[in-house]
């Protein structure tokens, strides 16, 4: 299976009332998205799900992905902020027939999943930034990082 971790795009700053999940995008991180989203047409990427964490700005990160590559992107509560890679890989076997799933997620979960599915270091993941594993197995460790790229390599794709 390919599975791809993005990362929501830059969303609006906390507010004093410390709410988090309501938190939208902003319009430069929906306009830089929507470039990203075109670079990842270009690359061929083509997805059977395309998952969601609940929050506003990785839901709204992931109708614009969705729009460009038309797949209806889907709700996953279990994708909030505290996701893991067991949590994801439960996720992933209720999916026999999926060759290929991306998940929009948050910071810090994504770098730890991506560490935990391939044995590897941890990595930092960046705003609309995209990371491509190569899972041959749903075991911990058995996945490849194929590729990773910065927000800014796919809007260099998507002009």
């Amino acid at each position: 299976m390919d599975l791809y971790l993005l990362r929501h795009a830059i969303a609006e700053e906390r507010s004093n009332d410390g709410s988090d999940s309501a938190r939208a995008l902003t319009p430069e991180g929906a306009e830089k998205m929507r470039i990203g989203a075109r670079g990842l047409r270009r690359l061929g990427v083509t997805l059977d799900r395309l998952l969601s964490s609940p929050l506003t700005r990785a839901r709204e990160t992931a109708e614009i992905v969705g729009a460009a590559l038309d797949v209806a992107p889907e709700t996953v509560g279990a994708l909030a902020p505290g996701c893991n890679a067991a949590t994801l890989l439960d996720l992933l076997a209720d999916m026999p027939r999926a060759k290929s799933v991306m998940i929009v997620g948050h910071e810090p979960d994504l770098s730890a999943i991506i560490a935990d599915l391939t044995g590897g270091s941890r990595v930092v993941m960046k705003k609309g930034g995209l990371a491509l594993i190569d899972l041959s197995s749903l075991d911990h460790g058995a996945g490849v990082l194929a590729w990773m790229l910065p927000p800014r390599v796919l809007r260099a794709l998507g002009k």
